[in-house]
């Protein structure tokens, strides 16, 4: 199952990138999530902020990157159905193995409310690795 967590990209640099995310109720995964106060899962923030950085490098990596490491990652403001969660990621090193180093922060942003904090850490993304059979 592949969930789109970019809806647009709003700004691109060599080492930047803001993304918006629009929050609906029908979202599949809000079903569950919690029934009587539906709210975006954190894993789906942190995805949001993956698929962000992948957008932001996607033609400098030769491979497939999946998530390697996440660091000092921290959530805040509750994202729910109705508001738009705003990614902005920035990339910090390129590795010498492939792998980038990123900073990122999504903010919950609604008509309603004030924009805050919803998630925010720093992570790698690394090439997909297969095994080798001999």
């Amino acid at each position: 199952m592949h969930f789109c967590l970019v809806d647009r990209v709003i700004e691109r640099a060599d080492a930047r990138i803001v993304t918006i995310k629009h929050v609906s109720a029908a979202e599949e995964y809000l079903q569950d999530h919690f029934p009587t106060f539906p709210v975006l899962p954190g894993v789906m923030m942190l995805e949001a902020m993956v698929q962000a950085a992948r957008a932001l490098v996607g033609d400098r990596s030769a491979s497939h990157l999946v998530l390697g490491k996440v660091r000092a990652l921290k959530y805040g403001a509750f994202v729910q159905p109705g508001t738009t969660l705003r990614v902005q990621i920035e990339l910090l090193a390129a590795l010498p193995d492939g792998s980038f180093d990123f900073r990122g922060e999504g903010t919950r942003t609604g008509a309603d409310q004030p924009d805050q904090t919803a998630v925010s850490g720093r992570f790698l993304l690394r090439p997909i690795r297969t095994a080798v059979t001999t």
